[in-house]
């Protein structure tokens, strides 16, 4: 309640009602371009967004954290939330994310999986399986590859993906699980990495809800047909994000 409270004030200390997005830490890198096209489409629409672990972000909406919508790494979280009441609609899939091997050392080959129980690889990052998606699809790969009871004491934590993230870039991990959307910066350019086999985890169909909260904003609704546009969807593959199936 007390996180509830203290962004509900955060809200509150800004004129008029910004459209408030709960986004996944994956969309971190993408998120501005999509504001960007977003306001062109819509003019005066100011937008903020709030990052985290999608788990994390959907226990803030059911304890009333002021956020319109909410774009989780999967389907599950927004379906839980639609399940107790606080959602305005049903989850809707808006893309497809994808999981990589990711190396902090830029002249090394890239990594297979199977290298990573090699004894030089001290320590591995991934996200909290507890909380945030990117997590529970790292662990299912390293089980796939009967190699989790072999890493598992090397494993170091990031509460979302982009603290995953940065630990490899920091040098706290040697490599991580990280979101495949996390390596399209400048910065990060020259490192290598290697992108999982999906068929090594459950599907990362990412999807969204209109919460209760935004049920009468407009914009929510506007920025949520938006985010099914072709455009977004242009938008979100150039940073590796695949589109979701059709039904």
């Amino acid at each position: 309640m007390r996180i509830a409270l203290l962004l509900g004030l955060l809200v509150l200390a800004f004129p008029g009602h910004a459209l408030t997005i709960a986004a996944a830490s994956s969309l971190r890198q993408v998120m501005p371009e999509l504001e960007a096209a977003f306001r062109e489409q819509t003019p005066g629409s100011p937008v903020r967004v709030i990052y985290g672990a999608s788990g994390k972000l959907a226990t803030q909406i059911l304890n009333g954290a002021p956020y319109d919508i909410f774009l989780s790494a999967d389907e599950t979280y927004p379906t839980r939330l639609a399940g107790q009441g606080a959602s305005a609609t049903d989850p809707e899939p808006y893309a497809i994310g994808r999981l990589v091997l990711w190396h902090r050392d830029p002249q090394r080959a890239p990594l297979i999986p199977e290298e990573l129980a090699g004894k030089d690889i001290r320590r591995i990052a991934i996200a909290q399986p507890r909380h945030a998606p990117y997590g529970q699809r790292a662990r299912e790969v390293l089980q796939a590859l009967n190699l989790w009871q072999t890493v598992e004491p090397r494993l170091v934590y990031g509460e979302n993906i982009g603290q995953t993230a940065a630990m490899v870039e920091s040098g706290a991990a040697d490599a991580g699980l990280i979101a495949w959307s996390l390596t399209f910066t400048p910065e990060l350019a020259d490192r290598t990495y290697t992108l999982i086999d999906q068929k090594l985890h459950s599907p990362m169909t990412m999807a969204m809800i209109i919460t209760r909260r935004g049920a009468d904003q407009r914009e929510a609704q506007r920025f949520h047909d938006f985010m099914l546009s072709t455009d977004a969807r242009a938008i979100l593959e150039q940073y590796g994000f695949e589109a979701p199936e059709e039904d």
